[in-house]
């Protein structure tokens, strides 16, 4: 029975539910008009499309080639810097009672009131090679407590003047400091006439005035005029055949880098022990024995040392942060030590050349492990691209190579100092498998490589270079094949 309470149903209710289906219609289609308007469209279809499209490929970088490269290049510059620091305390010694005279007052008040105060000229040596001039000029000002105030009362300018040099291209203007390298090359002149100037000669130079512009503006000591001006040029050239051709004249620096512990078991303790030697070289391979390194001992006291002072509680937060990066730095060289070899620049003959060349990909580029010969003075002298050196700089060579050219060479003393040594470098003719010098192949590949260039000159002959350290074992058959990408002080090279 129905509730006699209930109201009865009326037409009002059929007619408000369609008036509000109507209105919720009319919302919708504004809605959808403005929407049209908008990005929100867009942004709900690649919602849509994320949703149901494939993840990307995401490719990590190799981590490990960059840290690699990074440490590469500051192990580069470190050493450089190392050596010119030393260089500098010898300098300081024997220039001290020198520099003691040369340190005289800059400026003197007017020995009388009125008078005109004269302007002072001092010439020193900002660095080596470089007049450095200054002028003090005194006037007479206001009050003291006026002049404190006045920026103007106290003001200095200073001013770096330097020219870059321009690249020598003709055979002339290169017999010009080596006289007689057409007699020992005679197809230099055929080999210029196909050369250009090399973008590494205008990357070098630019490296060089960077580096002057940032001390220069921080007043720090300047890169030397000697070692400024250290490249007389850099060529690309090719064979008739097409093989590239990379020519330097420059002088010749030493480095006293490497170890190797298959050959040469037993360091000095100095060197063991020394914060500035640097055991690696750019060209290095698997070892072959299980005789140790002899540099891992030191090393490993450094490594003990970092750990013991990153654990004391006095040791400050910005030391510590240090510390820890310099306990990986030194776990990762021990590890590469314990796992390779390296040439030794006492013993083995190899010429250095710009880190940022050895990372290049231009094919010019050398690369470690390149052959090349080096010519001064009526002497041709068979070798490879053997380590990678400070971006700023050319010419540098193994100890080895540096006394066969001057026996009091050191690594304080360059054999060279004239622009008068030719590399000439075959980009792409290192071997495929690398491992420990065999300078009689050297020797035989130089002279096929340089009778692409035109051979020798009549008399002429390739340096033989005499071992001087024992051979280790043949590579095993799984290492010939196996070989991780060489390292370049920390740098993988896959080349």
């Amino acid at each position: 029975m129905d509730d006699p309470s209930a109201s009865p149903p009326t037409m009002e209710s059929p007619r408000r539910a369609r008036a509000w289906l109507t209105a919720g219609l009319l919302g919708g289609l504004v809605c959808a008009l403005v929407l049209g308007f908008t990005s929100f469209p867009s942004k709900v279809r690649c919602g849509i499309r994320d949703l149901v499209a494939p993840a990307p490929v995401i490719v990590k970088p190799d981590e490990s080639a960059i840290r690699r490269e990074i440490e590469e290049t500051l192990r580069g510059e470190m050493r450089e810097e190392m050596r010119l620091a030393l260089a500098r305390e010898v300098e300081a010694a024997l220039k001290a009672e020198a520099a003691r005279r040369a340190d005289e007052e800059a400026a003197r008040l007017a020995a009388l009131a009125g008078a005109d105060p004269p302007k002072l000229t001092d010439v020193r040596k900002l660095r080596s090679g470089i007049p450095f001039h200054t002028e003090i000029d005194l006037t007479p000002g206001g009050l003291a407590s006026s002049e404190r105030t006045d920026e103007a009362s106290y003001t200095a300018f200073y001013r770096l003047s330097l020219r870059v040099p321009r690249p020598a291209v003709t055979l002339e203007e290169l017999e010009a400091s080596a006289p007689g390298l057409s007699a020992l090359l005679p197809g230099i002149a055929d080999l210029l006439a196909r050369a250009q100037v090399s973008p590494s000669y205008l990357q070098l130079f630019d490296n060089k005035t960077q580096r002057v512009r940032r001390d220069a503006s921080q007043l720090n000591e300047l890169l030397s005029k000697h070692n400024f001006y250290d490249c007389e040029t850099i060529l690309h050239a090719h064979t008739i055949g097409g093989r590239p051709v990379f020519i330097v004249q420059a002088e010749m620096d030493v480095v006293s880098d490497g170890s190797d512990g298959d050959r040469l078991p037993v360091m000095p303790d100095e060197i063991v022990n020394s914060t500035h030697y640097q055991p690696f070289t750019s060209y290095g391979w698997k070892k072959r024995t299980t005789v140790p390194n002899p540099m891992v001992a030191g090393w490993e006291r450094r490594l003990d040392s970092a750990r013991k002072e990153l654990a004391d509680p006095e040791t400050k937060t910005d030391r510590k942060a240090w510390l820890g990066e310099r306990i990986e730095f030194l776990k990762r060289g021990i590890a590469d030590l314990k796992a390779r070899s390296f040439l030794i620049a006492e013993h083995d003959p190899f010429i250095v050349m710009p880190v940022n060349l050895l990372t290049s990909s231009d094919p010019h580029a050398p690369k470690a492990g390149d052959y090349a010969v080096v010519i001064h003075e009526g002497r041709v002298f068979p070798t490879i691209v053997g380590d990678g050196g400070p971006t700023f700089k050319v010419g540098e060579a193994s100890l080895r190579l540096a006394r066969e050219i001057d026996p009091s060479a050191n690594p304080y003393r360059r054999p060279v100092s004239d622009l008068k040594v030719t590399y000439v470098v075959f980009p792409g003719s290192r071997d495929e498998q690398r491992g420990p010098p065999d300078l009689e192949r050297w020797r035989q590949r130089c002279h096929e490589l340089l009778a692409e260039i035109g051979g020798l000159g009549d008399g002429a002959m390739l340096h033989a270079w005499q071992n001087l350290l024992p051979q280790t074992p043949a590579a095993a058959p799984d290492a010939a094949t196996g070989d991780a990408p060489e390292r370049r002080n920390g740098t993988a090279d896959s080349n």
